[in-house]
């Protein structure tokens, strides 16, 4: 064997140094007790209070308080609503994230601007124009009610506030996964015989799956605090229109702090358990996925 082919070894004692993994952030440990410390400080010890503030009631009391039949027929309404806008916002900001990344038209960039109105507007002046428009006497409602549709000042009036302020969320979660698809596997798709349906089941929806639950999560959960759009056009009418976050600022309102947070931290514990399946969901899907 030649001299060339012998492995070549370090002397001995000689160790060399490997070169530390170079970080833009500093070690593990720091940015941990920054991310515990900053995430205490700005969600946990909030949400801490409700809980402490309610433990000052006796059971019987926060159960009455939580169980009441105004109370219930607002959860009903708050996470009906909130749900049935979420689903529209899956489906409508789906075709609207589509059409904004596959086709090419003129005022692109206006529509994809308006896409996030919701986000700059204030809340209130959305709901004083959305009821402005569906009430009677407005541009909308006045040709609506001849026919007996009354959408302002009604659970169906909730639904549409609670779709104009999810769609962004929907719409801006979609958009980049559909972007990132690869068109390739769509045209091996129909060069192999698929039709356009089995292309999207089969190819582009398993794709946008979870960017679409992602979607779904953070509407709906926008939509179930969300107190200004709603408030304007709901109509405010116990066990008819009456959302929760309204029974919680009546309850401040009348310094029945301990009844507020009480109903407060059953919306908390129902919404953080929706989420967690909903993250579930995807975790799943992405699971299935990538298998």
């Amino acid at each position: 064997m030649s001299a060339a082919a012998l492995p070549v070894t370090a002397p001995a004692g000689e160790v060399k140094a490997r070169k530390a993994p170079y970080r833009v952030m500093p070690g593990f440990n720091l940015s941990l007790g920054f991310t515990i410390f900053y995430l205490t400080l700005i969600v946990l010890i909030p949400l801490s209070a409700i809980f402490l503030k309610t433990f000052t009631m006796t059971w019987d009391g926060f159960w009455a308080a939580v169980t009441s039949e105004r109370v219930v027929a607002s959860y009903k309404l708050t996470f009906g609503a909130s749900f049935i806008g979420a689903l529209f916002n899956v489906f409508f900001g789906g075709i609207v994230a589509w059409v904004l990344v596959r086709y090419k038209f003129p005022g692109k960039r206006i529509v994809d601007a308006l896409v996030d109105l919701p986000f700059a507007l204030p809340t209130a002046v959305a709901g004083i124009s959305l009821t402005a428009l569906l009430a009677g006497n407005g541009w909308i409602g006045q040709l609506l009610e001849p026919h007996g549709i009354k959408l302002a000042f009604t659970p169906a009036g909730i639904v549409i506030a609670l779709i104009f302020i999810g769609l962004p969320f929907v719409v801006r979660t979609v958009q980049p996964v559909l972007e990132d698809t690869e068109k390739e596997l769509e045209e091996a798709a129909t060069s192999l015989g698929a039709t356009r349906f089995q292309t999207f089941t089969k190819v582009i929806f398993p794709s946008i799956a979870p960017a679409l639950l992602t979607g779904f999560a953070m509407a709906f959960a926008r939509a179930i605090g969300e107190y200004g759009s709603v408030i304007f056009i709901a109509g405010n009418m116990p066990m008819i229109s009456e959302i929760t976050p309204l029974i919680i600022i009546g309850k401040l309102e009348q310094y029945d702090y301990a009844g507020a947070t009480a109903v407060a931290l059953v919306m908390l514990v129902i919404s953080f358990v929706l989420l967690l399946v909903i993250n579930g969901l995807q975790a799943w899907q992405r699971r299935r996925a990538g298998g």
